[in-house]
């Protein structure tokens, strides 16, 4: 995936690097995709997760609880505003949890900011795709 403008396209290899941390790398590399104060809406979780070590713990929780055969971003949009970004993208999953097999589709969102010459997520919400009817 390619951008019009070169901070689209850092903000993106953020995000891959971010994504690819916990679905084929080392989910404890996360510490240095996540701001301190990261807070993360999710799809299993009651109440929002708020600082880096909860959503740390999220993430690594589900990255060593499961097998993933599978994880792909679809169609990603990422919006500049000066040193913050909004990137947007579908996402299909396929992994192993607790003896089934599961596959998913949802969508993402992250908020990232510029600090220290280097993009952080500071938010996140993902959910899974609405049914279709």
């Amino acid at each position: 995936m390619t951008f019009d403008h070169p901070e689209q396209q850092a903000v993106w290899n953020t995000v891959r690097a971010l994504n690819d941390a916990w679905t084929k790398g080392n989910p404890d590399e996360l510490v240095n995709y996540f701001h301190q104060d990261m807070v993360a809406i999710t799809a299993t979780d009651q109440n929002r997760r708020v600082g880096r070590d909860a959503c740390l713990a999220g993430w690594k929780d589900f990255a060593h609880a499961a097998t993933i055969h599978h994880w792909k971003e679809i169609d990603p949009l990422v919006q500049l505003y000066g040193d913050s970004a909004v990137v947007t993208y579908d996402f299909d999953i396929a992994f192993d949890m607790g003896g089934n097999a599961l596959t998913l589709k949802g969508r993402d969102m992250f908020v990232l900011v510029k600090e220290n010459g280097r993009w952080v997520a500071v938010a996140d919400h993902f959910s899974p795709a609405p049914m279709q009817s």
